[in-house]
């Protein structure tokens, strides 16, 4: 399963994201975060993780970087908050 996951990922950033304009407001972008979370946390864990930092992806947050917590969290890592 998370190598699905990881190919569908990497299918994505391959053949849909060069379509649409760059607007990740982190970094690294939300798809690699996507793949960093899959490899280090699971497909299940890393794609829930992956959502949610789509989901944090808004035009109200500051951005900025943000990599895969070395625990499973939902939230952006404390220390990199500005």
């Amino acid at each position: 399963m998370k190598t699905v996951m990881i190919a569908l990922v990497r299918f994505y950033r391959k053949f849909i994201s060069p379509f649409t304009p760059p607007s990740c407001r982190y970094s690294p972008t939300c798809s690699q975060y996507m793949l960093d979370a899959i490899q280090k946390h699971g497909s299940v864990l890393g794609i829930l993780m992956g959502v949610a930092r789509i989901l944090r992806c808004n035009p109200f947050v500051e951005g900025g970087f943000d990599p895969v917590p070395e625990n499973f969290s939902l939230r952006r890592h404390p220390d990199y908050r500005r």
